[in-house]
């Protein structure tokens, strides 16, 4: 079964929103893939934020029980694809993981492509709920296009 995680910062915000909704479409189409997120700097057991509960129930999403996971605790040596919310992440990673750098993207570089585009999904943490209302927008549609590229790779 394929491996996905979604990396950012606290994992409280735009991971924990990634997986929900990453979550949510691979049990309604019944897909094999499992999917996680962790944080850079998590801390361990802490709640999504306030926002990104409310922000994702408009989506079917719910987060009260996501608990932050620190990159210590994530399976991110067992992931086939780690999503990252921005490019420093992305850069961190590979830092800290050289041996995984073939399997790491941004959210948005892996759905879209390499393009002129911005490839880093913007922290909402500590802004309004409109940022976390942007912020959901980004990454659901960012995945659906994930969730397409997978299902064309199933095809092949």
């Amino acid at each position: 079964m394929k491996k996905i995680i979604f990396i950012c910062t606290g994992n409280t915000c735009r991971s924990a929103m990634a997986q929900g909704y990453m979550k949510k479409i691979v049990e309604e189409m019944k897909l094999q893939i499992e999917v996680y997120s962790a944080g850079i700097y998590a801390q361990d057991g802490e709640k999504a934020s306030l926002q990104a509960k409310e922000v994702m129930k408009k989506y079917g999403v719910d987060l009260e029980k996501h608990r932050a996971t620190s990159l210590k605790k994530s399976c991110i040596l067992k992931a086939d694809i780690i999503l990252c919310a921005t490019l420093a992440h992305k850069q961190i990673i590979i830092q800290m993981f050289p041996e995984l750098k073939d399997k790491v993207y941004t959210i948005k570089e892996y759905a879209y492509g390499i393009g002129s585009y911005s490839k880093d999904i913007q922290d909402p943490w500590g802004q309004n709920i409109n940022s976390y209302e942007n912020c959901a927008k980004e990454i659901t549609d960012a995945i659906k296009e994930v969730v397409k590229k997978q299902l064309d790779e199933k095809k092949e």
